[in-house]
């Protein structure tokens, strides 16, 4: 679900804000919207507009569910280099590299 964070980067890209306040609430809504304290160089941004802004910025987030999924489900980045590492298939530069770091720093 999109947070405050994005609502925030909407009102920005639509009206370049300097700064603004607002409610924190869920629903964008009149009430809501005519919460929004705007301070800057650009204009307030309709209620419709921002709406449409913040639909684009869901669309997007959904678009990207299977990023967040797989960056929880990966192993750590350590163990896919390690595992790199014990198959050989660093340069022989690299590999010696990394193995002056685990000889120096031996498992206990």
């Amino acid at each position: 679900m999109i947070d405050s964070i994005a609502v925030s980067r909407a009102l920005a890209e639509l009206g370049g804000a300097s700064s603004f306040s607002c409610d924190t609430s869920d629903e964008l809504n009149e009430d809501w919207y005519a919460s929004v304290v705007w301070q800057g160089a650009g204009s307030k941004p309709t209620l419709d507009a921002l709406k449409t802004k913040m639909d684009e910025l869901q669309a997007d987030f959904d678009s990207k569910e299977y990023q967040r999924n797989r960056k929880e489900q990966y192993p750590d980045i350590g163990d896919q280099l390690d595992a790199l590492y014990h198959a050989g298939v660093f340069s022989e530069d690299m590999a010696a590299k990394l193995k002056a770091v685990k000889d120096a720093n031996p498992k206990p």
